[in-house]
């Protein structure tokens, strides 16, 4: 094919299936890539679906081993029901001989709040004792979130820059975990407690801990 330019010179030109042949290229990886991302989600919720696992629940690396031996100081102005001062948290020793329900809250924490109640009635179960990491809060509020709502905790320790919660594997609040006698973590819950979380599993986790010979606590680092 030609054509001629402005002085009329005859110009030869490529055919029209050969001028541009990048159009019968087919779409560039860049094109496809969204396509590929949807599928691959589509493909993680499928299975989700059919394996019957709940994508709410998050298993924890920790359940099954020994708890960290945290130590954390008290929070100030925190009272016992008898009017004794809340402890800080300690829990390099044996304890009581009882199972410990860490929880692990924070007064700018909607959830915590909505759970709450629950944990009030958790603390009147005298099989376990109730203790609490307050994360990444100021003690002012922390106090007054427990002024207002009721202190379910027989111990608190003050976790003020979130140190201490990474040794746990927290990366969000409410959590709470089940540690028994001997100091391993039977049971994690993630996120706020709800009446059917307690019931189906809590509880149980709380008579397999009751169930168990007593063995030699294993330090952790």
């Amino acid at each position: 094919m030609s054509a001629r330019d402005e002085d009329g010179t005859l110009l030869e030109t490529a055919p029209a299936d050969q001028a541009t042949p990048e159009r019968r290229r087919g779409p560039r990886p860049v094109v496809l890539l969204p396509l590929v991302l949807f599928f691959a989600l589509a493909g993680v919720f499928l299975y989700q679906l059919l394996s019957g696992h709940d994508p709410k629940e998050i298993p924890s690396v920790l359940v099954g081993k020994s708890a960290p031996m945290t130590v954390l100081p008290a929070l100030a102005g925190a009272t016992l029901p008898n009017g004794q001062p809340v402890p800080g948290l300690d829990l390099s020793g044996p304890g009581d001989g009882r199972p410990v329900l860490v929880n692990v809250f924070a007064s700018w924490c909607a959830p915590c709040r909505d759970e709450h109640p629950l944990l009030m009635q958790l603390a009147k179960d005298e099989r376990f004792r109730l203790v609490a990491i307050n994360y990444k809060d100021k003690p002012d509020n922390a106090l007054g979130f427990l002024q207002n709502l009721g202190n379910p905790y027989a111990a608190i320790g003050v976790d003020q820059k979130g140190a201490a919660t990474i040794d746990w594997g927290v990366y969000g609040v409410p959590e709470t975990f089940l540690v028994a006698p001997d100091g391993e973590i039977l049971y994690k819950q993630t996120g706020p407690f709800t009446p059917e979380a307690i019931r189906t599993g809590l509880m149980p986790a709380v008579e397999r801990a009751l169930q168990r010979e007593p063995k030699a606590r294993t330090p952790t680092s």
